[in-house]
């Protein structure tokens, strides 16, 4: 599966969890670790409103692992596609695809509060229960 190509501009297209965000604004990074054991760790996080975050993803497993921003609601639509086509190639900005022993980076803008969720849509993994949660919480006033 093709990695996200650093060099070609971002497509910055408007989601219900945010908006790809631009590297210059990160001010804090998350790592997330994958696992053969089907887990993210740690599965849920916390961002304000407003945030710009670099999500690194470290795969520590053996076998190709993803990560992909969405609502339960899309992300559970798109892992019933992946079933039907494993080999079906996609790549977006709130995505990363990680191999054994690598790492991958999603830059996101939080633009929005809410509860959103991450989840490797990788058949079988999905629903492993390899899930995480987003929490967004309000911009201080």
């Amino acid at each position: 599966m093709p990695h996200h190509n650093a060099s070609a501009p971002v497509a910055k297209e408007q989601k219900d969890w945010g908006i790809a965000g631009d590297a210059q604004a990160v001010r804090r990074t998350i790592t997330l670790r994958m696992n053969d054991d089907m887990r993210f760790t740690p599965s849920h996080i916390e961002v304000r409103e407003g945030d710009t975050v670099r999500l690194r993803a470290e795969n520590r497993g053996k076998v190709l692992h993803e990560i992909v921003l969405g609502t339960q609601a899309e992300l559970a639509q798109h892992a019933q596609m992946m079933q039907k086509f494993p080999g079906m190639e996609h790549d977006e900005p709130h995505m990363a695809h990680v191999r054994a022993g690598r790492r991958g980076d999603i830059v996101w803008h939080f633009n929005r509060p809410g509860s959103f969720d991450f989840a490797c849509l990788i058949p079988g993994h999905y629903q492993a229960g390899m899930t995480g949660t987003i929490t967004v919480l309000p911009r201080n006033r």
